[in-house]
C-alpha cells in the first residue's frame, strides 16, 4: 500500500533535515529587490477563463494507478492533503504558484506524488491547480489517467499548437488540468532551454490567480532536463523512495539544485505505520 508520512520522525525527518542543511530554508526576497517579470504581468480575471476540454477517465484505472479520487477523498487523502497544506505555506511565503517534483533517479514515486498532489490543491475550493508532464523523455501523466492526447505540452513547445489546444479536465476533477505530454522527446532538454519555453512557462504562471503549477519533471541525476529547466523552476520537492534513494545521490540532487528553492523532501515508500484519526 502506498503511504505518505507527513511531518513524522524517523526516515522521512531524516531525509527533510538532510534537504534543509543542503538548501536551507526558503525566504521570501528583499522588499527592495527587482520585481521579476512574472510577477509584473497582471494575472487574467476568473471570468476571463476558456472552457477547457473535459474527458472521461475510468475510476477502475485511476484505483489500479493509485491515484486519488475526487476531492482527495478516501483513507489515503489525509496524507496528502497534509502535503498540499505544508507545500501551499511555503509556496505563499516565498510569493510564488509553482513548483517541480523531482526525485534524484527512477523509481521514486515522483510522478504519482505530483498527480495526487495536484489533486489535493484542486481540493481545496480557493485554489485550482495545473499538472504538467515535463518528463518528456518518457512522459507518462496521460497513461496513468488512462487518456490519450491529440495535442501535448510538447507540440506547444515545439510552436505547433497553442497551450488551451493541449489542456483537458478530467471528468469528476473540479478545479483541476492537466496538460500532459504526447509523445517522447529526443531533444528534451534542449526544448526545456529555449526562450520559448520560459515565455510558456510565464504565461501559464500568471494566467489565473489562484492557479498552483506542478510540474512533474525527469530524474535529476539520469539527464541534464531537469538541470536545464531549474532556472524556470520558482521552488522544487524532492522525493525520495525508501530502499530506492541513496544518501549520495539525494544529496548531490540537492547540490545540483542548489540554486532552485528546495521546500522540502517527501519519504515515499515508508512500510513505518501512518496514524488515520477516523
Amino acid at each position: 500500500m502506498f503511504v505518505f508520512p507527513v511531518d513524522k520522525s524517523g526516515a522521512a525527518e531524516s531525509a527533510i533535515r538532510a534537504a534543509e542543511r543542503m538548501a536551507g530554508e526558503a525566504a521570501a526576497p528583499p522588499a527592495d529587490a527587482p520585481i521579476p517579470l512574472h510577477q509584473k504581468l497582471r494575472p487574467q480575471s476568473d471570468s476571463l477563463r476558456v472552457a477547457t476540454r473535459v474527458v472521461e477517465i475510468d475510476p477502475l484505472n485511476l484505483e489500479n494507478e493509485r491515484i486519488l479520487p475526487p476531492a482527495a477523498a478516501g483513507r489515503n487523502g489525509g496524507p496528502y492533503k497534509m502535503l498540499r497544506t505544508q507545500v501551499l505555506r511555503r509556496l505563499d511565503k516565498l510569493g510564488v504558484n509553482s513548483l517541480a517534483v523531482v526525485g534524484a533517479a527512477t523509481d521514486t514515486g515522483k510522478t504519482l506524488t505530483a498527480i495526487n498532489l495536484a489533486i489535493a490543491i484542486a481540493a481545496d475550493p480557493e485554489r485550482t491547480a495545473l499538472l504538467i508532464d515535463l518528463d518528456l523523455r518518457r512522459p507518462s501523466i496521460h497513461r496513468r489517467f488512462g487518456v490519450e492526447p491529440t495535442v501535448g505540452i510538447d507540440d506547444c513547445l515545439r510552436r505547433s499548437a497553442p497551450l488551451q489546444e493541449a489542456m483537458l479536465r478530467l471528468g469528476g476533477y473540479e478545479r483541476l488540468v492537466i496538460l500532459p505530454a504526447r509523445e517522447r522527446s529526443l531533444d528534451s532538454s534542449e526544448l526545456l532551454s529555449t526562450q520559448h519555453t520560459e515565455q510558456t512557462i510565464v504565461e501559464m504562471r500568471n494566467r489565473y490567480r489562484d492557479r498552483t503549477l506542478v510540474f512533474d519533471l525527469p530524474p535529476v541525476l539520469q539527464a541534464d532536463d531537469a538541470l536545464a529547466f531549474a532556472r524556470h523552476a520558482q521552488a522544487a520537492l524532492v522525493v525520495v523512495g525508501e530502499g530506492r534513494t541513496r544518501r549520495d545521490d539525494l544529496l548531490r540532487t540537492m547540490e545540483l539544485l542548489r540554486d532552485v528553492p528546495i521546500i522540502g523532501t517527501v519519504l515515499n515508500g515508508t512500510r513505518e505505520p501512518v496514524d488515520t484519526y477516523y
